[in-house]
Parts: structure tokens; sequence; C-alpha cells
């Protein structure tokens, strides 16, 4: 599973502005809703559930809110810089500016660990995050997620 298999220029988000964990899920939650046309609610309650269950700030800035939801065929993602840091109650408790949010079908077993899978490790690629941090273009900010020969010197 590639990055460009979840993700489109249309769905990654250059200065999300939200000031704390549930803020920045409904900010997320909302633009959700126009690419997966399921309802902004059922979004943000299946994402606040999954955090009721443990934090998905997975420390050094970053982190990953998935869920499984009905109504969908595919796993879908969105990504967002924001344009400050916020409390997600990460593990480390480092503010998070980066966010890519996953949402899968209910169905979807092993897609939505993959996909899971796949965001953690170009995440985990410091020199990606450095310039993801650095650039304020949400075209820029695609080009770098989806940049294969980065992710394979990784």
């Amino acid at each position: 599973m590639e990055l460009t298999d979840l993700i489109s220029p249309e769905t990654v988000f250059a200065d999300l502005k939200a000031t704390s964990k549930k803020h920045a899920l409904q900010e997320l939650a909302r633009r959700a809703a126009t690419v997966t046309n399921c309802p902004e609610r059922a979004i943000l309650d299946v994402l606040l559930e999954r955090e009721r269950l443990g934090t998905t700030g997975i420390g050094r800035g970053i982190a990953i809110p998935h869920g499984k939801l009905e109504g969908i065929d595919r796993v879908y993602g969105l990504f967002a810089k924001l344009d400050s840091g916020i409390d997600f109650d990460s593990m480390d408790d480092m503010p998070v500016d980066l966010i890519f949010l996953l949402l899968a079908p209910e169905s979807a077993g092993a897609d939505h660990l993959k996909a899971l899978a796949r965001v953690s490790r170009t995440l985990r690629d410091t020199g990606r995050c450095e310039k993801l941090r650095g650039s304020n273009d949400a075209d820029a900010l695609f080009a770098v997620l989806t940049d294969e020969s980065a992710q394979s010197a990784a």
C-alpha cells in the first residue's frame, strides 16, 4: 500500500487551525465528511471513541487518529500540518503539529493495519518530518509525503 492510495493533493492541508485535540478532530472530521460523503458527526464519533481507548499521539509531534467507519468502501487518509502545536495527550507529552487521519471501512481488517503501518513508517522518518514542518503549501506537503525515494532511504 502506497500513500498515494490513501491521500491526494485535495486531502492535504497546510495550515489547520486548532486549539485543542477535540478541535483538531472536529476540523478533520468536517473535511473528511466532504471526501467520504459520510456525516461529519459519525466521523467525529468514531475518532473520539478511538481516543477514549488511548491517545493516537505517537510522539515527536505526530498523531495518527484512525477508526473504522460504516458506509465507506476504501481506506481514506487526510494529512494536516497545524499552524501551531496542540496538546494531544501524546505519549511523550510533546505538542502535536502533524496529523495523519485514517478512516477505514468496517470490514477492512488487514487494509486498515497496512495503512497504519505505512503511515507510521513514513512519519518515523525524522528528515521527512523536518521537511513537512518546513513546508507551508499543501502541494509541497503532498510531494514530501509521497516521495518514494525518501521512503526507501529511511
